[in-house]
């Protein structure tokens, strides 16, 4: 460690404790801990919604709203697990396990305090890891050339592709469509305009922003809409100032067990694919196994809680950790964070280890400030944080439609990052209803460029493909061919098991009747990419081509599996027959009138204007889908109506869609 590491290391902090950074930061903590107590919602939403804003931002200020959002998101999810039974997010599902049975025989404000504490400690070992872990990785980052680079992200796609769902050639599939899109509009090694069908707007690029919100944030929102479900299912808990002191002295009683959960959250955090989805579960596997006496456990044992919060917590500090140095994001958040990067004009690799280290300590930092400042938070107004675990969703989802349309329109200021956002949250539905992991596709958006230039210059000096006979390239290869086949091993001996992994996304249900068009379309797509690659010149041809064949082989095996599951359905029943229960499993015509609703929005927002044509889709949302009186309508559109007119006009000034009647 050389003066340089702990210079950094007090200009990092310096950063964050600087404003506006720091106002920042307490807005973001504030947001993670009301968006954790929100049950489903959970911080990928937070991030999704936060990340337009973070255009006009400096860097360590954008990082500051994200990862102060995120840090705390963990604490306030315990609050939906324990209270109400509903995970807060994808991290949270064990905590449920003895959280919940700890209210019901009155330990509520005990199992929150254990939380509490627990995400605190667990959070900054993460956070600690991160800083120690500098000396070690920058050493290895420096000794990679370009070829490494380009092995090191395919290593990364493919762990991300093979973890993500249960079907290995769903995932690779839906990366490599990742990796096509972000082929689309000027080479960003040579300028050459590819895939963009004489639309001037395609040039650009694929406006990532506006896909992710699309591609989860609308699917999201929609599967709380169509399920027409008031998430207030019981009436709010007493919280005992007492019993959460007791929770905290129980959290700090099992020193051991804050450890081994926490080296298990960053673990998992590490390896590309994993991530939140499974860390609780892991640790909470653990904290059964390794304690003597298990007969409470699933009833009410406060270790069952302290494990999963700890591991879930410090799961988000080893994420950060080859994000950060490699490009390669450990789970879904961290991928919407290189996006953050990206918008930043910064890049992971070597220069967030050297040019740019005091900026990655601001991230270290703000995740210690924001976890101290979120427990902090959370022990004082636990009471009050606690009720909004009892809002109905019919009043989250216009909400957090707002943010997102105004996301969306945030990128560009047109209309047309509006329909990309549309177009991704039909395909983000049909990928959801059709058993297909959706995180890949955002993951290889933000490693396109990477991989495109490492594999271009590496093919220019070593003239062909004679670089992947380097050693190096060929061991790290050879790794991913290797978890590929562990992967494969793994499957086929679970096959039977009902059980869904997912990688940072909401677990989905294969659904052949629906997978297996969206199979025949991408296979189309991928054809006709393969068919403009060969088009192209050689080097600006040869990445989209190696992603569009991947692709197309992947579908194509899709679609045979897909295609014979519903054959051997249709033995015992009609196509038909089998297609109307499918549709009625998923709630299908639910769902188009809610993607119909969002746009027709769009559709408003062109001729009307964004002021004019959100209030009115927001009010109309909640008197007809929600049910609500006309002044409840009123008043969501009213506040729609002048938080775009002051956030977004006054203060952001932000280029609005002109009403008709003006053009």
């Amino acid at each position: 460690m050389d003066a340089h590491y702990f210079q950094s290391i007090a200009t990092g902090l310096a950063h964050v404790l600087a404003w506006p950074t720091f106002g920042f930061l307490l807005i973001g903590v504030s947001i993670g801990l009301v968006i954790g107590a929100l049950p489903s919602i959970g911080g990928v939403t937070g991030l999704i919604v936060l990340l337009p804003f973070t255009y006009t931002m400096s860097g360590p200020s954008a990082f500051a709203l994200l990862l102060g959002m995120y840090a705390t998101v963990a604490a306030g999810d315990s609050i939906s697990s324990i209270l109400v039974g509903v995970p807060g997010g994808v991290g949270s599902a064990a905590t449920i396990l003895d959280g919940y049975p700890m209210t019901k025989r009155g330990e509520g404000a005990r199992a929150l305090g254990a939380a509490y504490t627990a995400c605190l400690l667990g959070g900054i070992i993460g956070a600690l890891i991160v800083a120690l872990s500098v000396p070690v990785v920058k050493p290895l980052v420096k000794a990679f050339g370009m070829p490494e680079y380009f092995a090191i992200t395919i290593l990364g796609i493919v762990l991300v592709g093979t973890l993500a769902g249960k079907s290995i050639a769903k995932g690779i599939a839906v990366a490599s469509l990742g990796l096509v899109v972000s082929a689309i509009g000027a080479s960003s090694f040579s300028g050459v305009p590819r895939f963009w069908f004489e639309v001037t707007y395609l040039l650009q690029g694929p406006p990532l922003v506006a896909i992710i919100l699309g591609m989860f944030g609308i699917a999201e929102m929609l599967d709380m809409a169509i399920k027409n479900e008031s998430l207030a299912r019981s009436k709010p808990v007493d919280i005992a100032q007492s019993g959460m002191l007791q929770g905290m002295k129980d959290a700090l009683d099992n020193k051991l067990l804050v450890l081994r959960s926490s080296a298990i959250g960053v673990g998992v955090g590490i390896l590309p694919g994993l991530g939140a989805s499974v860390v609780d579960w892991l640790a909470y596997g653990h904290a059964v196994q390794s304690a003597k006496d298990k007969s409470q456990f699933g009833k009410g044992d406060v270790r069952g809680v302290i494990a999963p919060e700890v591991a879930n917590n410090s799961e988000r500090g080893g994420a950060m950790i080859p994000t950060l140095a490699f490009g390669i994001p450990g789970d879904f958040a961290m991928a919407i964070l290189l996006g953050a990067l990206t918008i930043q004009g910064l890049k992971p690799g070597i220069d967030m280890l050297t040019t740019h280290l005091p900026i990655t300590f601001a991230m270290v930092w703000t995740m210690v400030i924001a976890n101290l400042l979120g427990t902090i938070l959370l022990l004082l107004w636990s009471r009050q944080v606690a009720k909004i675990a009892f809002v109905d969703g019919h009043l989250i989802v216009p909400t957090i439609l707002l943010f997102m349309l105004m996301g969306a329109w945030f990128g560009t200021g047109g209309i047309g990052d509006l329909i990309v956002m549309l177009i991704a949250g039909l395909v983000g539905y049909w990928m959801k209803i059709g058993g297909w992991p959706r995180a890949p596709i955002i993951i290889a958006l933000v490693l396109g460029p990477i991989i495109e230039n490492s594999l271009i210059v590496s093919m220019r000096i070593y003239d062909g493909f004679s670089f992947l006979l380097r050693p190096s390239v060929m061991v790290i290869l050879a790794i991913a061919a290797f978890s590929v086949l562990l992967t494969i091993r793994s499957r086929l001996r679970a096959r039977h098991d009902k059980e869904q992994t997912s990688s940072g996304d909401l677990l989905v249900v294969e659904n052949p009747v629906f997978s297996t068009p969206l199979a025949l379309a991408l296979a189309l797509v991928f054809g006709a990419c393969v068919i403009g690659s060969l088009q192209l010149s050689r080097l600006n041809g040869i990445f989209p081509l190696i992603g569009a064949t991947a692709g197309l082989l992947c579908v194509l095996s899709v679609a045979l599996v897909d295609g014979r599951a519903v054959l051997a359905s249709a033995r015992h029943s009609s196509i038909a027959a089998i297609a109307h229960q499918a549709a009625r499993d998923v709630l299908l015509t639910r769902g188009l009138l809610f993607m119909l609703f969002i746009g027709a929005t769009v559709l408003g927002v062109y001729l009307l204007g964004n002021k004019l044509a959100v209030a009115l889709a927001l009010a109309f949302y909640v008197v007809v889908w929600g049910r609500y009186a006309w002044w409840v309508g009123a008043l969501f559109g009213g506040s729609a109506y002048a938080i775009i007119e002051f956030l977004y006009d006054r203060t952001l000034h932000v280029s609005l869609q002109s009403p008709f009647w003006l053009w």
